[in-house]
């Protein structure tokens, strides 16, 4: 007799079952809270048994820290792309665009458990450096070049924040992920202003 005539559910593959983990995680601490979260509901809610679970993380915080991983590479191939091009103002929009559209795409619901979890988070991932203000000084480097004036640094440096801010903005809204989006890409037109073209999300995306 098969698993489906037993009324089993299929097996995951193991790199789905990572990622049905990590998204069940953001859910509950972003509703719940991190500290008031236990292992045992977060494998309920995706259907497995705690050992399923400690098999691909062993803790919270390895769930945590495996999500802000992930985003700082995909963060970094972005920055190595436009590293390798030559600095322009169509470069910069497009990096812009890029950059918002990963924060749609990557980082939005994690922006929503820092969000809800600073204190906790403070204790799970101490600031150090190698974090995403790290990335953003890099961003607004390439997209400046080293002797821009403060004033434009400031800008770039908010421009490229749009999404955090938005996201932090929202909390006690009724505003969706499309409205964050939406607004933060306003933001950071008006704050590049007629410092090159306004960002765009990629067409590919």
């Amino acid at each position: 007799m098969t698993e489906t005539e037993q009324g089993t559910a299929p097996r995951r593959k193991g790199s789905q079952t990572r990622a049905d983990i990590q998204q069940a995680a953001l859910t509950l601490f972003t509703e719940r809270g991190y500290d008031a979260t236990s292992m045992r509901e977060i494998a309920e809610q995706i259907g497995i048994t705690k050992a399923a679970l400690y098999y691909h993380f062993d803790s919270k915080e390895a769930i945590v820290l495996s999500l802000f991983q992930e985003n700082m590479r995909a963060l970094d191939d972005l920055l190595d792309w436009a590293a390798g091009q030559p600095l322009t103002p169509e470069l910069s929009a497009e990096f812009l665009g890029r950059w918002i559209a990963q924060g749609a795409r990557e980082g939005l619901r994690t922006m929503r458990f820092v969000a809800a979890n600073h204190a906790a988070l403070r204790t799970v991932m101490p600031l150090r450096q190698g974090g995403p203000l790290d990335r953003v000084d890099r961003a607004a480097r390439l997209l400046l070049g080293p002797d821009a004036p403060l004033a434009e640094r400031l800008r770039i440096r908010m421009a490229l924040l749009s999404v955090h801010n938005a996201v932090m903005a929202s909390r006690g809204t009724e505003a969706t992920d499309d409205d964050i989006l939406a607004i933060a890409m306003h933001a950071a037109t008006l704050l590049v202003g007629d410092l090159f073209p306004a960002p765009r999300f990629p067409v590919s995306e």
